[in-house]
């Protein structure tokens, strides 16, 4: 099943002045399960279309269908609505509340779609498990190393089960053994929970890691690699 279907996706920024095309006509599905990396030089257009695909921004051009739904033709406040229950995200800086505990930034997206509390604590108990911070659930996140904070995030992420993970270079501000920690848990995650990864990256660890690459150069698609 393709969770994620792109079609003919075009971005150009500052159209009436000086145009800058990100994407140039970009056709890409990703199937339930995938874990997939999106690589490419610096301003090749990865972060753009990870950014179009979670709905953070807008395409010129195109479509995005996720599990068969185009979301570029919903209206801003059903697109928060379905992306808050359908798309977790990974974000390079963390992204975490500063004034909450790991325990408390991981039940947020839950609490926002409306779960019930006892749900959100079970569920919230499991993910910080799963990511080895069982013991530091009441940690803030200045008490933590950046590798713990970015496995609260992907706790985060991954609590309420989305559709998918977009992941927007995740191990960039990461020492290597902190960096390979965590692209285990999310190797882990992907193969016991059948959580579909897209990530965004210069990374080779994640290259390494990753069962399909697909390079983008100058906002098209230059190969599409299955492992």
């Amino acid at each position: 099943m393709n969770v994620i279907e792109i079609r003919h996706l075009y971005k150009v920024y500052n159209p009436a002045s000086v145009p800058v095309n990100a994407l140039n006509g970009i056709d890409l599905t990703v199937e339930e399960g995938e874990f997939t990396a999106v690589v490419g030089p610096s301003g090749s257009g990865k972060t753009t279309l990870l950014n179009i695909v979670g709905g953070l921004d807008t395409a010129t051009k195109g479509t995005v269908s996720i599990a068969g739904k185009e979301t570029g033709a919903m209206k801003p406040d059903l697109l928060t609505s379905f992306r808050l229950r359908n798309i977790g995200f990974v974000f390079q800086s963390y992204n975490l509340v500063p004034v909450l505990t790991a325990r408390e930034n991981v039940m947020f997206i839950m609490q926002l779609q409306g779960r019930p509390r006892q749900e959100c604590e079970r569920r919230t108990r499991e993910m910080l498990e799963q990511v080895g911070l069982g013991d530091r659930a009441d940690s803030r996140p200045a008490q933590l190393s950046g590798g713990q904070q970015q496995r609260v995030a992907v706790a985060r992420a991954l609590a309420p089960k989305p559709r998918f993970i977009l992941a927007d270079e995740p191990t960039a501000n990461l020492d290597t053994v902190s960096a390979l920690n965590l692209l285990d848990i999310m190797e882990k995650l992907n193969r016991e929970e059948q959580v579909t990864f897209l990530f965004s990256t210069h990374d080779q660890r994640v290259v390494e890691k990753a069962r399909r690459v697909v390079t983008i150069r100058d906002g098209i698609v230059v190969s599409d690699e299955k492992r």
